[in-house]
């Protein structure tokens, strides 16, 4: 798929949202992106995360695991087109954790997904836990890389949608200076 092709699904599901955001990351913008908003339509998740097999596919993943809540159906799409499993990390006191009788055994590859990377946070948390218990990360999957390509993980990246969107610190947001109404979409507090 083109990078058009792909913003064209964005565009066509609503999920392109203008106006002034507190992302996950802490930072602000005047963009963002619902990924549930396309997520919500088996088709186009389907052929996004079908992008991560022509990428991943080949390194035999054996795991797919995701940041809560986001990166969820992302990594569940993954798996179901790798043919592999899907697990999950979710924050238990701040810290991202395997719950649920979820684990990860010594030398297992695993794939880490995401809908949406501005800073990589969650998903450097997921990697580091997934290498404290002894698992290989083989690489790094997104739906969208906010970052302008500046993500780095210290594994292979790919994005099926790349944007440079702008963020601002919240001490020097110019929305902020503006007294405009800021809205919170994101998942970090669940």
């Amino acid at each position: 798929m083109t990078q058009k092709e792909i913003f064209n699904i964005f565009y066509r599901s609503g999920a392109l949202h203008t106006g002034h955001f507190k992302l996950t990351s802490g930072l602000h913008s005047d963009q963002y992106f619902q990924c549930a908003l396309v997520l919500q339509h088996p088709r186009y998740a389907e052929q996004l995360c079908s992008i991560a097999k022509e990428y991943f596919g080949g390194e035999q993943p054996e795991t797919v695991i995701a940041p809560a809540v986001g990166g969820i159906v992302v990594g569940q799409e993954i798996a179901r087109i790798l043919g592999c499993r899907s697990i999950f990390a979710e924050r238990k006191d701040g810290q991202m954790t395997l719950r649920r009788g979820f684990s990860l055994r010594k030398g297992e590859r695993v794939l880490v997904c995401e809908d949406v990377v501005t800073t990589g946070g969650s998903v450097k948390e997921v990697i580091e836990l997934a290498q404290q218990a002894g698992a290989h990360v083989i690489g790094v999957f997104a739906v969208v890389d906010r970052s302008g390509g500046g993500a780095n993980f210290g594994v292979p990246f790919l994005a099926a949608m790349q944007m440079q969107v702008k963020t601002y610190p919240p001490e020097s947001c110019p929305l902020c200076a503006q007294d405009l109404p800021i809205d919170q979409p994101g998942s970090r507090q669940l």
